[in-house]
């Protein structure tokens, strides 16, 4: 742990080993593991035979008020090693605690902190007294592999959030509160939009009809926006050549990450019969004896293949690629969320191909796209992070020139956004830097959205060529650019961002038509027709039922747009058109309002639930 926290985090890591104490209080029995601050507030993770219930969270957290109002005092006690073997024995804590002091390097200083009878292997800070602690709570219970590993025993987590104030703490409440209403896994099976089964597997996303629209009209959103750009649309396959990922990098480097690699059947047989285990199996993948084919991670190495298929010349430069490409990754199963966190997911990839040249223009023109992308969708809340390699790292291949040159190229385009922008060492892709967009959604929250990476080094992995004005071949830059990285991950945002209450342009129902009576049935079906034969995604609600209810249900679908029918309206051609975005509007000509609702989702419009 950082000794360097800010007063906030002192607060929460004060927090969580509160927590710690008022948890061995109640089950003296429990082993502890680590306790750190977050973000957003604090966890502790507990082997404990007994599971923790929503009871359990309430006893612990007046425990917890207890502790505080005695004013514990923090202490920190520097001990050599064999005393902090001796005091985590003493304190019986062996199972865990052991394991991290192996962790503290020969040579670091080994620190305790004790409030009370706890005392807690740990390197600080904290607040002096358990006072200090002013405003905390107690949020939820989940399961935690130990060390985050799946292979180990699953633990216990209590997660926990402290502020400063207490009007900190139930202003970040009141925000968590509408982030569960916002829930994108509530709202995506309440509407229909996704589904993941068991049985197909975790972390692999199952589109429903409604959810297919969404993804598709933002698919036709940008394809426009490329078209415009000149991009040209290419497809892939799913899996691929593992070769071709020792070369591009991605294998090894991001090995445990992705799904094992395919063998060859007769190659694995031959390899089994002389005896090979799973571990030489493994080596000789890595050492490249053996090949076989990897779900694709990136698409860019296909999309390398793609250019690197025929011949260019400086004047075919710039060359855009782009495609809705699936990739999968093996996230751990502790880790996935909805949609938001996935193992298959689409992205709405393409690779430029360009002269250094043409390098500025190009990062610009995907900056455009990407401020285009979020401001139609309302999302202009952002900070602009530009992403470096850390130059004592050995995660980053290439030379330190093109480095420079790419990292140069991202500050200069970043300046131009006219917006503020941070550096970030130690977060650039292997094979370059990036700027990444990090938006605020309308309850708060940040989201990474919209990637922009700037990439001089697997042109080289792949010996790229052009022929230039004089003749002679030369190396093209590469970038890299998603406006939404994840189609799954991004539906699953904008799901949390609307609340489900689309734009009509976005919506899968655009528009329900509620006849009051049976009287009008013949009316509301020429309507109908009509309106789908113009491509509104409309639905007719017929069932015999008080047009209250059948408003209700609307609401409750989360249809932005209903047109009531009654018998005068049947009969002066008219409808009385309801939003859920401007509320009643009155009564229209049936042919004006076609005209009127065509533009409207002809033009985007952002529309906000009030």
């Amino acid at each position: 742990m950082n000794e360097q926290m800010t007063p906030l985090e002192e607060i929460r890591h004060s927090s969580s080993h509160v927590l710690a104490t008022a948890v061995l209080r109640l089950f003296p029995e429990a082993q502890l593991d680590i306790g750190p601050p977050t973000a957003t507030g604090f966890y502790y993770d507990f082997d404990l035979d007994h599971k923790f219930t929503a009871e359990d969270l309430q006893n612990i957290e007046a425990e917890m008020k207890k502790i505080i109002k005695e004013n514990q005092r923090f202490q920190r006690k520097e001990v050599s090693r064999e005393e902090a073997v001796q005091i985590i024995k003493d304190f019986g804590q062996e199972t865990y605690k052991l394991g991290r002091l192996d962790d503290v390097p020969e040579g670091d200083t080994i620190s305790f902190y004790q409030n009370g009878d706890f005392i807690d292997l740990c390197a600080g800070s904290h607040v002096n007294y358990t006072k200090k602690i002013k405003a905390f709570k107690l949020l939820s219970i989940a399961g935690a592999y130990h060390r985050g590993d799946e292979n180990n025993k699953q633990l216990q987590r209590i997660y926990g959030t402290a502020f400063a104030t207490k009007d900190e703490l139930e202003q970040y409440l009141t925000q968590l509160e509408e982030a569960r209403k916002r829930d994108h896994r509530r709202i995506g099976k309440d509407m229909g939009l996704f589904h993941i089964d068991e049985a197909v597997g975790q972390g692999l996303i199952l589109w429903k009809p409604k959810g297919a629209v969404i993804r598709e009209q933002l698919q036709s959103f940008i394809t426009g926006e490329l078209n415009k750009q000149d991009y040209k649309q290419v497809f892939t396959p799913h899996i691929g050549k593992l070769d071709l990922y020792r070369t591009s990098g991605h294998f090894p480097y991001y090995q445990d990450s992705q799904y094992p690699p395919v063998i060859d059947r007769d190659c694995l047989a031959e390899f089994v019969s002389e005896g090979c285990t799973c571990s030489d199996l493994s080596n000789k993948m890595d050492d490249g004896e053996i090949d076989g084919y990897l779900l694709k991670p990136m698409n860019c190495p296909m999309h390398i293949k793609i250019f690197d298929s025929e011949p260019h010349s400086y004047r075919d430069l710039p060359v855009r690629l782009a495609e809705f490409g699936t990739v999968y990754r093996w996230e751990q199963s502790g880790e996935l969320n909805g949609m938001t966190r996935v193992r298959g997911f689409t992205q709405d990839d393409a690779h430029l191909f360009c002269t250094e040249d043409q390098l500025q223009d190009e990062i610009k023109g995907c900056l455009d796209l990407v401020k285009t992308v979020l401001g139609t969708l309302g999302m202009e809340d952002y900070k602009v992070r530009v992403s470096l390699r850390d130059p004592n790292s050995d995660k980053y291949v290439g030379d330190a020139e093109n480095w420079e040159k790419a990292e140069n190229a991202l500050r200069n385009a970043a300046k131009g956004l006219g917006v503020p922008f941070a550096e970030v060492e130690g977060e650039a892709a292997f094979y370059g830097p990036k700027i990444d967009f990090i938006v605020n959604d309308v309850i708060g929250r940040e989201w990474q959205l919209g990637t922009v990476q700037v990439d001089y080094n697997l042109p080289v992995r792949f010996d790229l060529n052009y022929t230039g004005a004089d003749n002679k071949p030369h190396r093209p830059v590469m970038v890299h650019r998603a406006p939404f990285g994840s189609m799954e991950r991004f539906c699953g945002l904008l799901i949390e961002h609307f609340g489900g209450d689309f734009p009509t342009w976005l919506a899968p129902e655009q528009l329900r038509i509620l006849p009051i009576s049976e009287k009008v049935y013949e009316y509301s079906d020429k309507l109908y027709a009509d309106l789908k034969a113009a491509g509104i995604r409309v639905t007719l609600d017929n069932a015999s039922e008080k047009l209250g209810a059948k408003i209700r249900r609307a609401e409750l679908d989360k249809v932005p747009n209903t047109i009531i029918v009654g018998a005068k309206e049947a009969e002066e051609g008219n409808v009385s058109v309801r939003s859920r975005f401007d509320g009643d509007r009155g009564t229209m000509k049936f042919e004006d309002f076609k005209t009127e609702f065509l533009e409207l989702i002809a033009s985007r419009k952002l529309q906000l639930k009030k």
